[in-house]
């Protein structure tokens, strides 16, 4: 039985920052330190990132006003990557929403009179993430079920799977989903939630393990993260290193054995692993604060992953019978440049291979859960038939991989 992902189709906001207004916006904001802005250009300057994207129009504008006071963002919306990654990214293109005077709303990140950043309240921060993550889930799996359409339809599916750590909301996604879709009502849901950068790995552990017990299943797996919502102005080292990296995406996935004719190159889900690497929990975690959820991303994380990383993949390679050397392609997530750095050293890969990582890293940034997604999409699109092995970091610190292989498809670039 070959259980695959027949399409994953990804989705970024409009909105584009460019890490060099950024990095102006967030150095020069008051109750920066000489210090602290000092760490501020050195973190987003050495991230690898030169683009993001956010669900607030008003982050857009006072990043591109930093640099460019004379700038002037127009209106947009959420848009496609699939077709868009060689479209040079424009500056912010949104204005904050207008009120019903004619206004603009007023945001409670941005203080309209001085275009300093702002810290709102965990409550504000997750009503945004509500109204903005319910609509990137839906988009995100109607753009996976377009793509496999005629051979899997919204009737087919059996399995909803969705996955984020941004936020919260209740009915949740997985209803989301099934009901603006039109899904059946019976269809089995699940949402993976607070799991961390790795958690698109289990996500598809257990669409994988579905498939297997019911060759028939169709599962749609939907993966959406808005990291720019917790976004902080701080002077410690683990809050500018995630304000260097975060930004927001979703990407959605269809998975099944079932034998679906017309469709392009899919990659089949061969083996996963997981491991906790004995150290390193109080370096990545996760948790709630007062004012968004707070991030600890230690500056020991790339070491940790470096001691580690062969150990964690070894039992991958052993039971379907590679090394390293074997596999021709890489998907790792780019939790940061070092990490990157340091993965591309110790497995001995090279640039080509680390290549779609890397471009994912640069040009939309670290969209926790959703980024590996992005990283397999363009591997799915651009590679001959072949292994693939591929792998993300969290919490715990957690270490999961999974060994992937391209097939060829009768119809090109789903």
């Amino acid at each position: 039985m070959t259980v695959r992902m027949l399409t994953i189709q990804t989705l970024v906001p409009e909105t584009v920052i460019r890490q060099e207004d950024v990095t102006r916006l967030f150095a020069e904001q008051p109750g920066m330190t000489r210090l602290g802005s000092r760490l501020v250009r050195s973190a987003f300057g050495g991230a690898g990132v030169a683009t993001r994207h956010t669900v607030l129009p008003e982050l857009g504008v006072a990043a591109a006003s930093a640099s460019h006071p004379d700038s002037a963002p127009t209106a947009g919306a959420e848009r496609s990557t699939v077709d868009d990654d060689a479209r040079p990214p424009q500056r912010a293109t949104h204005r904050p929403a207008a009120s019903p005077d004619g206004d603009a709303a007023p945001s409670p990140f941005v203080d309209p009179a001085t275009g300093h950043l702002l810290s709102p309240g965990t409550h504000a921060r997750n009503q945004l993430y509500t109204q903005h993550a319910r609509r990137m889930f839906v988009a995100a799996a109607r753009r996976a079920l377009e793509a496999t359409f005629p051979g899997v339809t919204a009737a087919d599916v059996t399995h909803v799977l969705t996955v984020s750590c941004t936020g919260f909301f209740a009915p949740g996604p997985d209803v989301r989903v099934t009901k603006d879709l039109g899904l059946p009502a019976d269809v089995k849901r699940m949402h993976l939630g607070f799991m961390g950068c790795n958690a698109a790995f289990p996500a598809l552990q257990a669409a994988h393990a579905a498939c297997r017990a019911d060759p028939d299943a169709v599962v749609l797996v939907v993966d959406v993260e808005l990291c720019t919502l917790h976004l902080h102005v701080r002077n410690d080292p683990d809050t500018v290193m995630g304000n260097a990296l975060f930004a927001d995406g979703a990407a959605a996935a269809v998975v099944t054995a079932r034998d679906v004719a017309g469709t392009g190159p899919a990659l089949e889900l061969v083996d996963f692993e997981t491991t906790l690497a004995p150290v390193g929990e109080d370096e990545l975690a996760w948790s709630v604060g007062d004012e968004g959820f707070e991030m600890i991303l230690g500056t020991y994380v790339p070491r940790i992953i470096d001691d580690h990383v062969t150990d964690a993949l070894s039992p991958l390679l052993e039971r379907t019978g590679r090394s390293v050397e074997d596999i021709p392609r890489w998907a790792v997530h780019p939790g940061g440049r070092s990490i990157l750095d340091r993965v591309e050293g110790r497995l001995g890969l090279t640039q080509e291979q680390m290549a779609p990582s890397r471009d994912v890293l640069r040009e939309v940034g670290n969209m926790s859960s959703a980024t590996i997604l992005f990283v397999l999409a363009r591997i799915l699109r651009t590679a001959t038939p072949g292994d693939v092995a591929a792998m993300a970091f969290g919490p715990g610190l957690s270490i999961e991989s999974a060994l992937l292989r391209v097939l060829p498809g009768d119809d090109v670039a789903r």
